[in-house]
């Protein structure tokens, strides 16, 4: 008789992937370290393909072999979503300059509706974390702002909106950070635990 392997939590590792990528681009949509706005964003091209893209992608995987179809849901659909940025940055798929020839007001707009689909769909994941816990539930909140923020940004050409955006996304890293220490220090490796804060009232 076989038995069956166990599975780490997979949990932190997307929530690595997650914050550090989104820290890296939230840094310069908020304008800071020496970046202006009007700086291609590329260098987030590798994280997003290769660390959010592909970690995330695996975390979700094991999300579904640990029967956490919410898990599974999130990071799957985030690791796309960063893929799927990744790809509008990356000449070879010729996104951007589908748009060339005086329609770049229109990549624009079409960048804020992918943003904007993008925000209604965090804002339906934090309902689904009210009775989780402090910690998921505040890092999906300051995702959905930041992701308000910058599709507003978007449509409006507001660099103040993009700005604010940017820094709501740097304090959404850093809760995802938080979340995923929690569940990586433990009584086994670490003197001391992060607490996260139990929602559940039963």
């Amino acid at each position: 008789m076989t038995q069956d392997l166990r599975i780490a939590n997979p949990a932190p590792l997307g929530l690595c992937a997650f914050a550090l990528t989104m820290f890296t681009l939230s840094c310069y949509n908020a304008g800071i370290f020496g970046m202006t706005l009007s700086t291609p964003p590329n260098v987030i091209t590798g994280l997003s393909l290769f660390y959010a893209g592909f970690a995330q992608l695996l975390a979700g995987m094991w999300e579904f072999k640990t029967g956490n179809t919410y898990g599974a849901t999130a990071f799957t659909s985030y690791a796309c979503f960063w893929l799927s940025y990744a790809a509008i940055l990356i000449p070879g798929f010729g996104i951007q300059e589908a748009y060339n020839g005086g329609h770049e007001k229109e990549f624009v707009d079409a960048v804020a509706i992918f943003l904007l689909a993008w925000t209604i769909f965090t804002f339906l994941m934090w309902l689904g974390t009210l009775k989780a816990n402090i910690a998921i539930s505040s890092m999906f909140a300051l995702l959905f702002l930041s992701l308000a923020l910058l599709t507003i940004s978007d449509f409006k050409r507001s660099p103040g909106f993009k700005r604010a955006g940017g820094y709501f996304g740097i304090v959404t890293a850093l809760v995802a950070w938080y979340t995923a220490f929690a569940g990586i220090l433990t009584h086994e490796n670490s003197y001391f635990t992060l607490p996260v804060g139990n929602l559940s009232k039963s």
